[in-house]
C-alpha cells in the first residue's frame, strides 16, 4: 500500500482512538441512573410505612393526652403525649389544647423514614402525623 492510501486511513483510525473508553463512561452512567431509580422506587414504600407509623403514634398520643386532660388518667396532657409518642418511636413536634377546659388535644408527631431513606430526612422530608382527640360529642346510650 502506498503512503497516500495509508495517510487517508489514519484519520479514521485516529477517530476510533479518540472514542476509546466512551463505552465505559456510558455504562457507568447507565448503572448510576439505574441505582438512583431503584433508590427512588424503594423509597416510596418506606416513606408510606413511616407516614403510617407517624399517624398511629399521633393518634395514640392524642387519645392518651385527651384522657389526661379530662382527668381520666394522671399527668399533664402534653407530657403524656410526648411519653406515648416516644414509646411508639416518634417525636412529639407540637401539642396544643383547646375547647372547654382544654379537653381537646391536638398532637403533631414525626418519625424517621428509615436507614435506607436517610437522604429524605436530609432533604427535610420527614414522615409526620397529626391527630385531635377530646371528649365524646354526645352522651353514649347503650343499645341506642
Amino acid at each position: 500500500m502506498d503512503d497516500e492510501a495509508l495517510a487517508s486511513r489514519r484519520p479514521r483510525f485516529a477517530s476510533w482512538a479518540a472514542q476509546a473508553g466512551s463505552g465505559t463512561v456510558l455504562v457507568v452512567a447507565l448503572v448510576a441512573a439505574a441505582v438512583f431509580g431503584l433508590m427512588a422506587v424503594l423509597a416510596v414504600p418506606a416513606a408510606a410505612s413511616a407516614a403510617g407509623r407517624a399517624a398511629s403514634a399521633a393518634d395514640l398520643a392524642a387519645l392518651a393526652a385527651a384522657d389526661a386532660a379530662r382527668g381520666l388518667t394522671g399527668g399533664e396532657p402534653c407530657t403524656v403525649a410526648a411519653e406515648v409518642a416516644a414509646r411508639n418511636e416518634a417525636r412529639l413536634i407540637d401539642c396544643g389544647r383547646s375547647g372547654p377546659g382544654g379537653a381537646i388535644v391536638d398532637v403533631w408527631t414525626s418519625v424517621d423514614t428509615g436507614p435506607g431513606t436517610i437522604w429524605l430526612s436530609r432533604l427535610g422530608l420527614d414522615a409526620s402525623g397529626r391527630a385531635r382527640a377530646g371528649p365524646p360529642q354526645g352522651t353514649w346510650q347503650p343499645g341506642g
